[in-house]
């Protein structure tokens, strides 16, 4: 009975271990990456679900080779993948590379983003939609 209480108790160490990190990227393979990368951003304050997702994908554009984009990004949280793009952003407008020229700074850069995805959402609902019109799939059984 001791030896099974003690199984279970290491069993659940274990598990609460393994559970630990949460808030960091799991950099194992693409699939365990992408799926805490969601996790993470689901979880973030609104105001940096974006600023996260714009670093995350700007480090992937940086790094196409995929076991050293998961070494790069294994065991990061968001505040520090933020805090790389925002140095590689410097770095890059400091090379003079033309998509980053156009922005003064990495909150310039986000603000138009932020407003360019806010434009995106606003014209995805169709307004017809609104009218009543018949659903397309409603009549297909009489042709």
């Amino acid at each position: 009975m001791k030896a099974i209480l003690k199984i279970c108790g290491w069993g659940l160490l274990a598990a609460l271990l393994a559970c630990g990190n949460a808030r960091q990227i799991n950099g194992h393979s693409l699939n365990t990456a992408l799926k805490s990368v969601s996790f993470i951003k689901e979880h973030l304050p609104v105001q940096q679900r974006v600023e996260f997702e714009m670093a995350y994908w700007a480090l992937r554009k940086q790094i196409k080779d995929d076991k050293e984009f998961l070494q790069a990004i294994d065991g990061k949280s968001a505040h520090d993948l933020i805090a790389s793009a925002k140095a590689d952003f410097a770095k890059q407008k400091a090379a003079g590379i033309e998509e980053y020229a156009a922005y003064d700074n990495w909150d310039q850069m986000m603000s138009r983003q932020i407003d360019q995805r806010n434009l995106q959402e606003s014209g995805a609902v169709d307004t017809r939609d609104k009218k009543g019109y018949p659903r397309v799939d409603y009549k297909l059984h009489s042709m």
